[in-house]
């Protein structure tokens, strides 16, 4: 190899890279160089030295960063075959470089310090301690000649853990070598870090103040920086000892950086990582001298510092860490004082509560929301929260909670010096409001745990806040909402006051009534505050809207004063029919609607949780229902309903079955009767009448107001919503002796279980054939000759509605129209709605059928022929969005409620069609999804664009986990605890997460599951769809499917005489499903074990499942034959289970996919060195030695 051969080939060299670098250059041209340079690198002999030529300062900086990757490549993939003294060449001159082969600290590039720094770690992973003992004394040495030598040993050491101890990037042996070593010599290597931050800080302090030796002060700033990354890298992982050494030496420095601007933010991150340490608390103990003078009086006056200079990125990243320092302080404390430890309270602990207060009543609200998990830790202790001054703390706590739960500071506003500091944490309004609402929820529960420990001062501070917004007058602010004029948006400044105060009462009142004995409830002022809200008069929705969830929170004072129940109910029923504009024709804004619906759910909610008080003034509430049903355009269906269902409720303590039977007759008659009729059961069971009836088959000129059969469709959702609210809420009483005593008890089952009867049995029962046509109808609706007869407004009305179509895809709401907008914009959305919510009630009705009514809805004549000729006919063209209500609605709640004796006659003839179908449905839907993700092709993208195929997709997926759902809960039970479906441990090592999985040992079929795996068909069903999802691309429906129902399936049928091909067949399926989700760590290790369990169990008895095997990619025959031995010869010992498993996990690793990325990477090989610790056998000494192309273990680099 002579001179000018490297010289040409490095000339090439620099042209190709100027050519890849070069923005003008074609791609053609750019493509060609690229290759050049990829096959030089994977070919060429002489790579060192040409890269150590392009490496030298002359060059510029990209060609020199291009020599040094052509050496990193080198080291990774050619070391284990290169020459021991080219290797030795190749060190010294990277050494080399390192000591004078790179411009000063501050010249330099960062990507050439990190490549250089890069090259040595890959070096050291290869050599290092055996081959290479003295390399930190040559890290030492270089360090010595200067800042910039210092810098890239820092980088090299950081580097090194990083690859080591955080992504553990080498195998199992190298990285135990390298670690022990490494913390064998940590006290030298912790000093020589610290000396070096001390050194290059003092440095730092003496040059900044004298402007001329402002280079060489920047230097050592970098070093400094550099330093306390490094530093940062070792403190998560070495022994706590190091950190606390020499009386925490290491934390007093970093305390005083903290005052340092330049340096500061990496002091504090490596101060919250220390700080932030778990282990044993005896070795934690001396972090408490965190809560010292000297370091609370540095840490508080960096936070003063950092936040009087206004908002800074650099300071406000500096708050956020010293915010964590505490929070991490806060848990330590937590950690450490307990009954039985000797830690005390510290003495600072009043100053440390009030500078985190101070963080709590910062103007970001994200600071804000950063403290609260520590506040709750410190409420919730067993020795603080007895302590006087967090006791003293509480009633400042809540006045900052009072201010936190205003919803300001969106990203896009500038009504609050919050908004700032959100333009650095949010990247839009919603992102903020989806924070602000999880936020307010973690407040609401740190508040109740402070209002535990004093629930008076937090009903106080209510009661003052109540009082101040009922006489504060109204301020809408800029914005006008578009329901009506001079009314509140949700961003009026006095609604946010409302919303906050209203969350706030909410909060503290339930939690006082919850800690207070009985006799200590200050009833009377409870009595003072509802009336005043009572009082409280306002044509507002928003806050209307508000007064009513106070109303709510005040309610429980009634019971105490059951003569308040009547104005109550009087306020709740005016908001019912609440308007903005009386009559109005428009149609109503959510907010009304929200207003309207609010109060039917308050009354739906006292007669539920209240109902014994209530039921002395039921003739009250009948007649006021009475009277708002009598004019039909008063309240919509819904509200109707609601109020109905109130009613049943408290029909429910009457406790007597025939008074309850002839009220919920009385109540029905109006539905029964038009439900009866003959027009009505004419327009059920005929889709074309029932598409006329309701208007979908019109066109229509002014389809925002114009709806001439709004009335017919509000009829029949009428009628329907009534049949769900009673048999959604009639009941039997709790109590067997009540129910006895009432007559609805009828008799015991064999097992000795009582049996009732519902007093809504006989009026639901005769309307059941009509809802079953209307199913049937409605299923019809969607077959193409029925489509075409849509009217051209509606073509799209059976469609879905777009706000479910965001909730599908995940797309945020935009905030305002949550409120502002009408409810339906247009009689297509109303016509889309009226679809959506018909079907799913009916399904509702079905579902709740047999929890309500038990065996008297079991036994109906024919029930099982009735449903399949309604609810299942016509499933072809039924879209999935309507699939998936209907099987979580309908057919989950009917199977798990029906009790064992008709399995026979009623479940099983269902459930076998059904599961069939969906199998072959599922397939096909998968097929389609495989297919387009092959193509790929551009031509069909105008008719199908892509959100509708991500919609498409999305909507498969979630269909397969709703019948991969109804499947497991049909078939499985899940005896003790629940199954963790989430198998990974985070950070642990793969081998290891990847054995531990186990199926929960006792899922076993239910009887059920046997009766359904009893039917041939049924069970051929199961099984397919069972194995053949394994593959389906969804993580989430293979993983449970694996976990808990694939084994039990199997071993259902084990004992009877499987067909080779059925084995070989689920086996092969478990094997692609590992292709598929081989890169998800919880899949891979699920389907792992159900293929060991397959193998085990079936391989003695089928040969076949040998020859699959056999089949996997790369598999190592000799490794097959020995566990196929071993498994085979039953009179050897077994080894352990874990053993067996690992074993064969590597077996099957060439058919376990890997995630895109690491699909074409080139692998690395590392080899494994003579061990550092010495065999106990003699024998083998000599083989150690003899290693290394017969060479002694003499060290390989001499420095």
């Amino acid at each position: 190899m002579s001179a000018e051969q490297v010289s040409s080939l490095c000339e090439q060299l620099v042209k190709a890279v100027t050519v890849i670098m070069d923005p003008a250059s074609t791609q053609r041209y750019r493509l060609e160089a690229l290759k050049f340079c990829e096959e030089f690198k994977e070919k060429c002999p002489i790579c060192v030295p040409c890269g150590l030529k392009l490496a030298e300062k002359t060059q510029t900086a990209i060609v020199r960063h291009f020599g040094l990757q052509i050496l990193e490549h080198v080291v990774k993939f050619r070391w284990n075959n290169m020459p021991r003294l080219e290797k030795v060449y190749l060190k010294n001159n990277v050494m080399g470089l390192i000591s004078s082969g790179t411009q000063s600290i501050l010249e330099e590039e960062s990507h050439i310090k990190d490549v250089l720094s890069r090259i040595v770690v890959e070096m050291i992973k290869r050599e290092w301690p055996q081959h290479w003992p003295d390399m930190l004394k040559e890290l030492d040495t270089l360090s010595k000649q200067g800042e910039t030598q210092t810098e890239l040993v820092m980088f090299i050491l950081l580097r090194l853990a990083e690859d080591v101890v955080t992504f553990q990037t080498l195998p199992t042996q190298r990285r135990r070598d390298i670690q022990q070593t490494l913390t064998q010599n940590m006290e030298k290597i912790f000093s020589f870090l610290l000396t070096t931050l001390q050194q290059n800080v003092n440095k730092y302090r003496r040059m900044k103040a004298d402007l001329g030796q402002e280079p060489k002060a920047q230097a050592n700033c970098r070093v400094g920086i550099a330093a306390l990354n490094t530093l940062a890298g070792y403190i998560d992982w070495v022994a706590l000892s190091h950190i606390t050494a020499d009386n925490c030496k290491l934390l007093e420095m970093l305390c005083l950086l903290l005052n340092e601007p330049e340096l500061q933010i990496g002091a504090a991150e490596c101060l919250l990582i220390a700080v932030s340490r778990k282990g044993k608390l005896e070795d934690r103990k001396p972090l408490m001298v965190l809560f010292g003078d000297v370091a609370m009086h540095y840490i508080l006056s960096a936070a003063q510092t950092a936040d009087g200079e206004g908002l800074v990125e650099k300071h406000y990243v500096f708050l956020k860490r010293l915010c964590q320092v505490l929070c991490a302080l806060g848990s330590q404390l937590c950690a450490l004082l307990g009954s039985d430890s000797d830690v005390e309270t510290p003495t600072n602990f009043g100053k440390y509560l009030d500078s985190f207060l101070a963080f709590t009543t910062h103007p970001s609200q994200f600071l804000r929301s950063s403290t609260q998990i520590t506040w709750g830790a410190l409420f919730r202790h067993e020795v603080l929260s007895r302590d006087p001054l967090l006791l003293a703390m509480i009633p400042k706590y809540l006045r900052a909670s009072m201010t936190n739960l205003v919803k300001v500071g969106f990203p896009s506003k500038t009504d609050s010096p919050s908004c700032e500091y959100s333009r650095f944490d949010f990247d839009s309004d919603e992102d903020f409001n989806a924070f602000f609402n999880s936020f307010r929820a973690q407040q609401g529960e740190v508040m109740r745990m402070a209002c535990r420990l004093d629930p008076r001062t937090g009903f106080q501070m209510a009661g003052e806040w109540l009082k101040y917004q009922l006489t504060a007058p109204v301020d809408t602010g800029p914005m006008n909402s578009k329901t009506g004029e001079g009314l509140c948006s949700i961003f009026s400044p006095s609604f946010v006051q409302w919303d906050a105060m209203t969350f706030f009462s909410e909060s503290v009142i339930s939690q006082m009534f919850r800690t207070l004995d009985k006799d200590e409830i200050p009833v009377n002022d409870g009595i003072d505050l509802l009336q005043l809200v009572l009082s409280f008069e306002t044509k507002d929705p928003l806050i209307l809207s508000c007064v009513l969830t106070n109303v709510s929170a005040l309610f429980p004072f009634v019971t105490y004063r059951p003569e308040y129940l009547p104005q109550v109910l009087s306020k709740l029923f005016a908001s019912v029919t609440f308007e903005v504009i009386e009559e109005s024709k428009a149609p109503r804004t959510r907010a009304v609607k929200n207003v309207r619906r609010h109060a039917c759910s308050s009354i739906i909610k006292m007669c539920r949780d209240y109902p014994q008080l209530v039921l002395p003034n039921f003739e009250m509430l009948y007649n006021h229902v009475k009277q708002l049903l009598s004019n039909e355009l008063l309240l919509t269906q819904m509200e109707k309903c609601a109020l109905m269902e109130a009613l049943v409720l408290i029909s429910n303590q009457f406790k007597d079955y025939e008074r309850q039977k002839a009220f919920l007759e009385e109540l029905m008659a109006p539905v029964a009767s038009l439900w009866l009729s003959t027009e009505m059961q004419r327009v059920l069971s005929d889709p074309e009448a029932f598409i006329s009836y309701v208007g979908a088959d019109n066109k229509i000129a002014d389809p925002v107001l114009e709806d001439p059969s709004g009335l017919n469709r509000s009829r029949i959702s009428f009628c329907v919503y009534t049949i769900l609210g009673v048999v959604k809420r009639a009941r039997w009483p709790v109590a067997t002796e009540e129910a006895k005593a009432g007559g609805f008890l009828v008799g015991y089952m064999p097992s000795g279980s009582p049996i009732y009867r519902n007093p809504c049995t006989e009026q639901v029962l005769k309307l059941l054939d009509n809802l079953l046509a209307l199913i049937r109808t409605h299923n019809n609706l969607y077959m193409p000759e029925m489509v075409a007869k849509l009217g051209e407004t509606f073509a799209k009305a059976l469609d879905m509605l777009e706000v479910e179509k965001n909730a599908i895809l995940g797309l945020p709401q935009p905030l305002l129209e949550l409120y502002d907008s009408p409810v339906y914009k247009t009689v297509l959305e109303r016509m889309q709605g009226f679809f959506c919510t018909l079907y799913d009630n009916c399904f509702h009705i079905l579902g709740n059928a047999g929890p309500s009514m038990q065996q008297d809805f079991y036994t109906v004549e024919g029930l099982a022929t009735q449903l399949l000729s309604s609810a299942f006919v016509n499933l072809n063209n039924i879209p999935d969005y309507r699939l998936r209500p209907m099987l979580r609605v309908f057919v989950k709640p009917l199977v798990l409620s029906c009790p064992p004796e008709y399995y026979e006659t009623l479940v099983c003839p269902m459930l076998g069609p059904l599961f069939t179908y969906l199998h072959v449905r599922l397939s096909q839907k998968w097929q389609v999804i495989n297919q387009r993700s092959m193509l790929c092709e551009d031509d069909s993208a105008d008719d199908n664009p892509e959100s509708q195929e991500m919609l498409e997709e999305q909507l498969v997926r979630l269909l397969t986990r709703e019948v991969m759902d109804l499947i497991t809960v049909c078939c499985v039970s899940k005896k003790g605890a629940e199954h963790n479906t989430s198998a990974t441990v985070d950070g642990d090592d793969d081998e290891v997460m990847a054995t531990e999985v186990t199926a929960p040992a006792s899922a076993e079929l239910t009887e059920l599951g046997k009766c359904l795996m009893k039917q041939e068909d049924v069970c051929t069903a199961l099984l397919i769809t069972a194995y053949t999802s394994l593959s389906w691309k969804d993580t989430l429906s293979c993983q449970r499917t694996t976990t808990q129902l694939c084994w039990p399936l199997l071993k259902q049928v084990l004992p009877g005489n499987l067909l080779p091909d059925a084995v070989s067949w689920f086996f092969t399926s478990v094997l692609k499903g590992l292709q598929t989700h081989g890169q998800h760590d919880g899949c891979m290790a699920a389907l792992v074990h159900l293929a060991f369990q397959i193998y085990e169990a079936l391989r003695p008895r089928y040969a076949e499942l040998k020859a699959v095997m056999e089949q996997i990619p790369d598999i190592q025959r000799e490794s097959l034959e020995q566990f196929e031995s071993k498994l085979l010869n039953p009179t050897l010992q077994k080894v352990a289970d874990k053993r067996r498993k690992d074993h064969f996990k590597r077996l099957i690793t060439g058919c376990i996919g890997k995630p895109l990325g690491e699909q074409f990477r080139k692998e690395v090989h590392i080899r494994n060195l003579p061990s550092l610790f010495k065999k106990v056998k003699p024998s083998l000494e000599t083989d150690v030695l003899e290693n290394e192309d017969g060479e002694g273990l003499t060290a390989l680099f001499e420095p």
